[in-house]
């Protein structure tokens, strides 16, 4: 009797205390959520904002909901057009980046052949490039080769600068898949490419879903490669077109804040559609077995 009570006054013990920690963690957590939500909030607000109330109130909701700010942030800015284009440019880059990096991290993670060491390091040092330090050399090589100014001046780049991370996270990925499933596949008559397309690439949905979001992000926000390698108004992306809204006189913020809103909606639709495989996707490979 003396030895339950006591067991039940040693088990209460940490309960009592776990109250308390689980509260202020969730204090924490929803801090973490307001803080992280406030800047797209702030967004919404601001982008149906007239520009004196976008300064004189910045923070407060507004005076006057100005849906006209959308519609013509939309046809002014040709935005249409400039989210076919990004929208062709991120996902021909991402099914290249998808296939090409879990082909490679297969390869790299099953078989040990010469040099698969150091062809595995030249791939992981590719993440320590700076990006931004080879527009110029990117710039004369795409112009001697005959692609400048087309969809594939943005398309190679984001493949080939978004594989490091493909593939390292995909060999990480790949090491807790017991080799016992592929040695199954094949006794039943699988070839190595049928074991890939019917069985390992499946089982690499998660770490796909990852690669996917983090490389559509990149892909879909990039400026910079494609204000140095566009020049047609035809092709120019989206994050492109929202500079049009801004010179060096001054900034139509109303109309910028708008064209901001219709930017992020995609960004935040595949989030929504994918959240749960990211999630899956950055503890792949913490747990062997």
């Amino acid at each position: 009797m003396q030895a339950s009570t006591k067991m039940q006054a040693a088990g209460e013990k940490p309960a009592a205390w776990k109250k308390p920690v689980g509260l202020v963690l969730k204090v924490l957590l929803l801090l973490y959520a307001v803080i992280t939500l406030y800047p797209l909030y702030w967004l919404i607000i601001s982008a149906f904002k007239t520009n004196q109330d976008f300064f004189n109130r910045p923070y407060a909701w507004p005076m006057q909901w100005q849906l006209d700010n959308v519609v013509r942030a939309w046809d002014l800015g040709n935005m249409g057009r400039a989210m076919l284009n990004s929208a062709i440019v991120t996902i021909v880059a991402l099914v290249l980046t998808i296939v090409i990096g879990t082909l490679a991290a297969y390869a790299l993670s099953r078989f040990k052949f010469k040099f698969s060491g150091v062809l595995k390091g030249m791939f992981l040092l590719g993440m320590l490039i700076p990006i931004h330090s080879t527009l110029v050399p990117l710039f004369i090589f795409m112009n001697k080769i005959g692609i400048l100014d087309t969809y594939w001046a943005l398309i190679l780049p984001y493949t080939a600068f978004e594989l490091p991370i493909a593939i390292f996270l995909g060999i990480a990925y790949l090491v807790s898949i017991p080799r016992d499933v592929e040695e199954a596949a094949m006794i039943d008559g699988n070839g190595w490419w049928g074991v890939f397309g019917r069985i390992i690439f499946p089982l690499c949905l998660p770490v796909i879903s990852t690669v996917s979001i983090l490389a559509f992000l990149r892909f879909w926000n990039d400026f910079s490669f494609a204000l140095v390698f566009i020049n047609t108004q035809a092709l120019k992306t989206l994050p492109l077109s929202l500079s049009l809204f801004s010179d060096g006189f001054g900034t139509d913020y109303a109309l910028t804040m708008g064209a901001m809103f219709i930017a992020v909606i995609p960004t935040i639709v595949i989030y929504l559609i994918f959240q749960e495989q990211i999630m899956k996707g950055m503890v792949a490979g913490s747990v062997k077995g």
